[in-house]
């Protein structure tokens, strides 16, 4: 099953209810996770621009942008932000495909005028 990555902002009101009723947030987005035949890997609270992270399975990016659009939906968040992961041997892999497929494409650009800059 593929993995993403979800980065969640919270609004200032979703911490004020938090703080003065925390609760784990695992709990609160698990269910939903599962409802779209995921599972939550790993979640952590985080510094900067995301204030959640977590590592979760989806079995298709349909069901990665349904929890995305759920969760934007239900208000609690100003910005969420789901990216899929590659293990390092789908990594590997393409790359691999890359190679393959190699000066196959026509850049809209002079590279060699970009290489000399």
């Amino acid at each position: 099953m593929p993995y993403f990555l979800v980065q969640a902002a919270y609004k200032p009101e979703s911490w004020a209810n938090q703080i003065e009723d925390p609760r784990s947030a695992e709990d609160r987005v698990r269910p939903a996770i599962q409802a779209l035949g995921g599972r939550l890997d790993s979640l952590y609270y985080a510094f900067g621009e995301s204030d959640v992270v977590a590592i979760v399975e989806f079995p298709s990016n349909d069901a990665a942008g349904a929890f995305s659009v759920m969760v934007t939906a239900a208000g609690a968040v100003k910005s969420v932000k789901t990216t899929p992961l590659m293990t390092v041997s789908e990594g590997i892999e393409m790359m691999k495909k890359a190679g393959q497929v190699s000066g196959k494409y026509t850049a809209p650009i002079d590279a060699e005028k970009i290489a000399s800059n």
